[in-house]
């Protein structure tokens, strides 16, 4: 044998061990699945739905139950053809099972993200150890990023999940091909997968996973394996899941004509609208309507570190390893520069892909689970026997966590406990919105809110603000103090259990900000008093008030709101008469059906409808009020 050959064979026997040693530690699923009781299924429950995407999801699948539809997605009784339809199905099948409640519709994303510390924790023990695959699942579980981006019910986080899962299935073919075992089930598996990621966000659930596969292959000069991957046998199961929706959407959805001099085609269906308007017009920046906002590159990247602290801290490190062992100047295993490789194709995809795109902050999202592995690498190297390489992963982090997480840490705590301190009471009964400033403008960016608060506002934090200074202490003095002591197991267990103690404050501040961002309440008081027949009217937009007809299981109609999330669907011939203008508000008003209006402007409406009728205030909360005739 070759000495080259013998070489590639001592790098395939190193690189295998982990593959071999299939058993999950009961400890560490025990640590996982803790964290994700305490902050995924303990949040199931409150608040209520958000305004905009998170109730207009969870409406369409509320809709497609009573329609029987689920091909075609319905919001408010009109056509919505913004995104396919793997999370209506599931948000839908739990309500048929459950109840048509909130937390019902959100308990399938909650299992999914459960499946995704799964996921990246056997990612984790495969490429590193069994301690990093614990370390790389908390990090997901723990980071700021993912937990934020599962309070409302948005796609981006399955995302992740079927790219992890992709990532591992091609990565065990190789391992098949090299050994020569058929690699057909991994195969077939990564083709389901990824029929299911183009079931969850369209076109880019195919950009990131066969763009991996073709990176992978080109750098590491294997493309002549793609013969070896069953491409036919996986592609007939990845239309076998895939196909029927998308044919059956075209065909019940056909061109209709559509209204000149708005940037329309002269015809168009759901294929213009879904494949070109959703996919390549958005990412040209082009689409129609542009009813969102767009992210600068520089503040994406910087996006990016944020979401995934405190365990950021831990990523210069281990950039500066994966490259050293791509590099080739160094000694290293085959599963070495497997997970040195994959990670940073993985990552490097998404972030270079939306850097050239439209994009929103959390778009980075799917990268996630590649830099939470790259932490979680890092992190178990540093506890491994005395080596070159696990010293410096033990300096690389000691150090970072003294001169980043500590300062950070101490600044964050520091700005919490002065407001925890100083923050004017709040008199009882105090609506959060007389307390904040509108920064409409910056309402497109999916935390936009944040910006609303004030000093004032923060005395209504007072206890959360306390748990995040003290937790703060824990993530960076507690865990550097331990570090240094020689026992980096309860540093980072630390770490995570003090993030767990700040992400319940951050999900408690929710609940307090929420009459600001959802409209249960108010939801709740209409169906106190309403009769059948009574009527209710948004003053704008759908997104204005989304969380009103799921809680009331109404239709509303919107004054002033043909325009964004209803826009184009409402050209279609079926579409239910729900738009209003001030002349037919008026004569609703006076009318003998009873009209319970909701706005934003309760000064202006009131002196507006007083010629036409008595105006009552049923209910106000998070700024809005509910106005009635009767």
């Amino acid at each position: 044998m070759s000495p080259a050959r013998q070489n590639d064979q001592v790098l395939l026997s190193e690189g295998s061990t982990h593959v071999r040693s299939n058993s999950w530690s009961l400890r560490s699923i025990a640590i996982i699945t803790s964290a994700w009781l305490l902050l995924q299924f303990g949040g199931l429950f409150s608040p209520g739905l958000l305004d905009d995407v998170d109730s207009i999801y969870i409406e369409i699948a509320r809709e497609m139950l009573h329609r029987h539809d689920y091909v075609t997605p319905f919001v408010n009784g009109i056509r919505f053809f913004d995104k396919p339809p793997l999370m209506y199905w599931m948000a839908a099948g739990s309500m048929h099972l459950f109840g048509e409640h909130d937390w019902a519709a959100r308990l399938p994303l909650a299992l999914s993200v459960l499946m995704l510390f799964y996921a990246v924790y056997a990612l984790g023990k495969r490429l590193f150890s069994e301690r990093g695959g614990l370390y790389s699942a908390l990090a997901v579980a723990t980071a700021i990023g993912p937990y934020l981006y599962t309070r409302f019910y948005i796609p981006d986080i399955l995302i992740a999940l079927w790219m992890t899962l992709g990532v591992h299935l091609f990565l065990i073919a190789l391992d098949r091909i090299r050994t020569r075992v058929s690699a057909l089930l991994p195969c077939l598996a990564f083709a389901a997968v990824l029929a299911l990621n183009l079931l969850t966000k369209g076109l880019i659930g195919l950009v990131f996973p066969i763009g991996f596969v073709l990176l992978y292959l080109v750098v590491t000069s294997q493309l002549r394996l793609l013969a070896r991957l069953h491409l036919l046998a996986s592609t007939a199961v990845f239309l076998v899941i895939a196909a029927p929706w998308h044919i059956l959407a075209a065909l019940r959805n056909p061109a209709i004509p559509l209204p000149a001099g708005i940037g329309l085609p002269a015809t168009g269906g759901w294929a213009w609208f879904y494949l070109y308007n959703e996919h390549f017009a958005r990412f040209l920046g082009k689409r129609i309507p542009h009813d969102y906002g767009n992210t600068p590159v520089w503040l994406f990247w910087l996006y990016l570190a944020i979401w995934m602290i405190p365990w950021t801290t831990f990523l210069p490190g281990a950039l500066s390893e994966h490259i050293r062992n791509l590099g080739h100047r160094y000694p290293v295993t085959l599963r070495q520069r497997e997970a040195a490789l994959s990670l940073t194709l993985w990552a490097g995809l998404v972030v270079a892909f939306f850097s050239f795109s439209s994009r929103q902050e959390y778009y980075s999202l799917p990268a996630i689970p590649a830099l939470a592995l790259m932490a979680g690498g890092l992190l178990a190297r540093a506890e491994a026997s005395p080596s070159e390489i696990s010293n410096r992963a033990r300096s690389s982090a000691l150090r970072w966590s003294l001169w980043l997480l500590v300062p950070l840490t101490t600044l964050i705590a520091a700005i919490c406990g002065y407001f925890a301190v100083t923050a004017p009471r709040p008199a009882p009964g105090t609506d959060i919105a007389t307390l904040l400033a509108g920064n409409p403008d910056l309402y497109n960016l999916s935390l936009g809110h944040i910006f609303d608060l004030t000093g004032a506002a923060m005395g209504l934090f007072r206890a959360p603000l306390s748990g995040v200074a003290l937790s703060m202490v824990a993530i960076g003095l507690g865990s550097y103090l331990l570090r240094r002591s020689g026992r980096p197991y309860a540093a980072n267990l630390t770490l995570a259990a003090a993030m767990v103690l700040t992400l319940t404050c951050v999900h408690e501040g929710l609940a307090r900000f929420y009459p600001a961002l959802g409209s249960k309440d108010l939801a709740i008081a209409i169906d106190h008093v309403r009769q059948p027949g009574d009527l209710i009217v948004l003053d704008g937009e759908y997104t204005s008030g989304s969380t009103l007809p799921f809680y009331t299981r109404q239709q509303v109609h919107l004054l002033n709101g043909r325009v964004n999330t209803l826009w184009y669907g409402s050209f279609w011939p079926d579409a239910p008469k729900v738009f209003e203008d001030e002349a037919s508000l008026h004569a609703l008003w006076a009318s003998p059906q009873r009209i319970f209006l909701l706005t934003y402007n309760t000064t202006t409406r009131t002196n507006d409808l007083t010629p036409y009728g008595a105006v009552h205030s049923l209910a106000a909360s998070g700024g809005k009020t509910i106005l009635t005739n009767r």
